[in-house]
């Protein structure tokens, strides 16, 4: 794995009287990607956005039940907060940043910070940039969002002022490589990336016309792309996950059923039903009575959370959806805790992170929900 120098870290502290919304953990809304990460020493945390930063709940034991936090960690002027982990478990943090320039005008560009550690402080906020020089262009730029290469190479995907997409990643020697030009059209919505265990990374974008696919060749080479690929994703809601050695499956909201679809390559696409709103689902690979299975998680049209199952690659023999009747705002998060149960968080109806986990010996029953803030 690539060596980090772990660098000035940032201020993480609990919150307390005086925080206004911060002081009971009130979140707006999740962040994007993947918001509930394992760490290495088997416990969760949650990360949400919050005014001026982030707030982050910690197990207090691997497999919980409780929680410390909320605690805060400030960063300014973030529009948008991304959350993607590597398999060495670093979690890492990319945002979209706006502040005041010299004159007067406002800037934007790509932070980046790292949590080596469960529960322990953060490295400072690192500036990436932004791929256009224009400050007109620049204010354009869409929300990052990252993948980490099995090598522990990070990669940042931001859609471009021009439709296209731009990538930056480190180099070998830990350094950031000039961002680069993915090319592209009619991008205004964040990628889907997956990282396979083989080491390359793969990312996929929807546009109004259909859907863009990039591929690297080998582990760390420059991306193939984009190629066009005949689906009808609702854009912004493609996600992926590798369900096979060097292969990955897309799912999307669909924009002609309504429903959930599944593709991938030599495949013909699947209808999994559904019925989920404009945005993403959470999606895990993991065992469920013995059997390799996707289970997704979304928000329905009526503003609660669903969870979905089915046989990993075997979507074509059933995949059967459980309305969980809990209101909740935006895209949930899946993850398996420390003892390999499923763990579902969510952002309340009220604003308040709540989880529910797989209960032992019983399929893909949760447990009821519990709030953080209890």
């Amino acid at each position: 794995m690539r060596k980090r120098s772990a660098g000035p870290v940032g201020a993480v502290r609990r919150t307390g009287p005086g925080d206004g919304g911060r002081e009971r953990g009130v979140v707006p809304a999740p962040a994007h990607g993947d918001w509930l990460t394992l760490g290495k020493d088997g416990r969760l945390s949650l990360y949400a956005p919050t005014d001026g930063g982030l707030l982050r709940w910690t197990e207090t034991a691997v497999g919980g039940p409780a929680w410390s936090g909320p605690h805060f960690v400030p960063v300014q002027g973030l529009t948008d907060l991304t959350v993607v982990q590597g398999a060495d478990t670093y979690v890492h943090f990319l945002g979209r940043r706006e502040r005041e320039r010299a004159d007067g005008g406002t800037g934007v560009d790509v932070v980046h910070a790292i949590q080596y550690q469960t529960g322990l402080a953060f490295t400072e906020w690192r500036s990436l940039g932004n791929p256009h020089r224009d400050p007109a262009q620049g204010r354009a730029l869409g929300r990052p969002v990252g993948a980490v290469a099995a090598d522990g190479t990070v990669h940042v995907l931001v859609p471009d002022a021009h439709g296209g997409l731009a990538l930056r990643r480190e180099a070998p020697n830990g350094k950031w490589r000039a961002w680069e030009d993915l090319s592209g059209t009619g991008i205004d919505t964040p990628p889907a990336t997956v990282s396979l265990a083989g080491g390359r990374v793969e990312v996929c974008a929807a546009t109004a016309s259909g859907v863009l696919l990039w591929c690297q060749a080998a582990p760390g080479g420059d991306f193939e792309g984009p190629r066009g690929l005949a689906l009808r994703p609702v854009p912004g809601t493609v996600v992926a996950l590798e369900t096979g050695p060097e292969r990955a499956t897309f799912f999307w909201a669909d924009a002609g059923t309504g429903g959930v679809g599944a593709w991938r390559e030599g495949d013909w696409p699947v209808a999994l039903g559904g019925a989920p709103t404009g945005e993403p689902c959470a999606r895990l690979r993991t065992v469920v009575d013995g059997y390799d299975s996707v289970v997704l998680a979304c928000r329905d049209r009526d503003g609660s959370a669903v969870l979905g199952v089915g046989g990993t690659e075997n979507e074509a023999a059933g995949f059967w959806w459980y309305a969980l009747g809990e209101s909740c705002r935006g895209v949930p998060a899946l993850a398996r805790d420390g003892h390999g149960r499923v763990v579902m968080a969510l952002i309340g109806g009220d604003g308040t992170p709540k989880v529910a986990r797989q209960e032992a010996g019983s399929g893909l029953t949760l447990t009821r929900w519990r709030s953080l803030e209890d």
